[in-house]
């Protein structure tokens, strides 16, 4: 099986050195904000982002695969907008774990969590323009508008439970692969790329975040997915998502009827999730949603075909297989 140590490996020392530039620009002496930092800084995760960034950059540089700091900069840039979204959105969903481990709203409160959410694109932005690379700062901080606008729509669609596919499509675009396509794209960008490279590496880092935010809803219909946060959390919040849009489309208009009154008390009735997950299973909505995780994957593989065979290529190639097979 693809792990991410795996898919790592060809930029390892590079990542090593990417996460201490974070912490020399993300520290803040003693105190709160301080604290907070640290333990934002402590539980980012995979870290998938600056992965994309830089193998993207190793794969599209003229010098053998060499980058600098122009590289790890947009690295930053993309991660640290990410790690502000997450804070953000733990708040808005009322969130007290993530990874396994307390939030940063459950830690300090809401309006603490907030306020370093904030801090955070602040401190980044202020980095980014202090450097003077304004072409990857005005690259990457259209994403931020993005990501606003998916949260937006999909908490109003949440609540009015008639999230459509179309409707779903542009949320997870907005929300997940706008960001991943930006890290693809700005890393070219970041060593020199021609246009048509910077391009082509947008449309990988779009469709890897599909298939990535698809296979991430897929998970959490699976009970025994480790997904660092409760099973079935989206029918909690009344989302729907691809494997239930699947259902709903195939359902006739009684059963339809029913699916929908049964979301509206899965948030205090465990009986009513337990009757939309037989649906679902019974629909085949977790296989229908997974062909469209390799649809989107094959688009992100034939643009990767375009490119000379090296570690960085397969590397990519490998975080496809990833995406497709993981479980958490």
């Amino acid at each position: 099986m693809i792990t991410i140590n795996s898919i790592r490996k060809p930029i390892e020392s590079e990542l090593e050195e990417f996460d201490e530039f974070v912490r020399r620009n993300f520290s803040a002496g003693d105190g709160i904000v301080a604290e907070m930092l640290e333990y934002v800084l402590s539980t980012r995760g995979k870290g998938i982002r600056p992965i994309i960034v830089m193998l993207s950059a190793a794969m599209n540089s003229s010098h053998d695969g060499s980058f600098g700091k122009r590289s790890y900069l947009a690295a930053m840039l993309v991660e640290m907008i990410h790690v502000a979204s997450l804070i953000h959105d733990d708040v808005i969903d009322e969130s007290d774990m993530r990874r396994g481990r307390a939030s940063v709203n459950a830690r300090w409160q809401s309006r603490n969590a907030v306020v370093i959410g904030d801090y955070i694109l602040a401190r980044n932005m202020e980095l980014g323009l202090s450097s003077g690379q304004y072409d990857i700062v005005s690259h990457v901080i259209k994403s931020i508008a993005m990501l606003c606008e998916g949260e937006l729509v999909q908490n109003d669609h949440a609540k009015k439970m008639d999230t459509s596919r179309e409707t779903y499509f542009d949320i997870i675009r907005k929300k997940t692969a706008s960001l991943l396509g930006v890290s693809a794209s700005v890393g070219a960008l970041s060593v020199g790329a021609p246009h048509d490279r910077i391009v082509a590496m947008q449309r990988f880092g779009e469709a890897i975040g599909m298939a990535f935010q698809i296979r991430d809803d897929i998970l959490d219909y699976t009970c025994s997915a480790d997904t660092g946060k409760p099973s079935n959390n989206d029918l909690r919040e009344c989302k729907i998502t691809l494997p239930l849009i699947e259902t709903l489309e195939s359902a006739d208009e009684k059963l339809r009827g029913e699916i929908l009154a049964a979301l509206g008390r899965c948030a205090t009735d465990e009986s009513a999730i337990e009757f939309i997950m037989k649906c679902v299973d019974e629909a085949d909505g977790i296989a229908l949603a997974q062909q469209t995780v390799k649809s989107y994957l094959m688009i992100a593989m034939t643009v990767l075909s375009g490119y000379p065979e090296s570690p960085y290529r397969e590397a990519l190639m490998n975080l496809c297989a990833y995406v497709a097979e993981r479980e958490r």
